[in-house]
């Protein structure tokens, strides 16, 4: 009576893990189905070399290249020229000082 009590009860055991692993490998793949891994994030630009572009003409170059750089680096872009064309970056022409002037050259 004992073994049979155990073999039971350890067939049941047995079967709540099988059903709980079970469970556990559908949830995965659902989620797996359902939400995709997210596209790959776009190429980085080479920050000094577009900012030694935007900035030689600058009365102060140093002071130019350090900001464009950081703007750069939050942004992921710098619109051409030396000057203007912030239409080509909304996220360089946006970011702001404290006094609410642009901060990006």
């Amino acid at each position: 009576m004992v073994i049979s009590k155990t073999l039971f009860s350890s067939f049941l055991i047995c079967l709540v893990i099988l059903h709980l692993v079970e469970s556990d490998t559908t949830m995965v793949i659902n989620d797996i189905v359902e939400n995709p891994s997210p596209s790959p994030l776009p190429p980085t630009i080479d920050c000094h070399a577009a900012c030694n572009r935007r900035c030689p003409l600058s009365s102060r170059p140093n002071l130019c290249n350090r900001a464009c750089k950081s703007c750069c680096e939050r942004c992921n872009c710098v619109p051409s020229g030396t000057y203007g064309n912030y239409q080509e970056c909304l996220c360089y022409a946006n970011i702001t000082t404290h006094g609410g002037r642009h901060k990006c050259p």
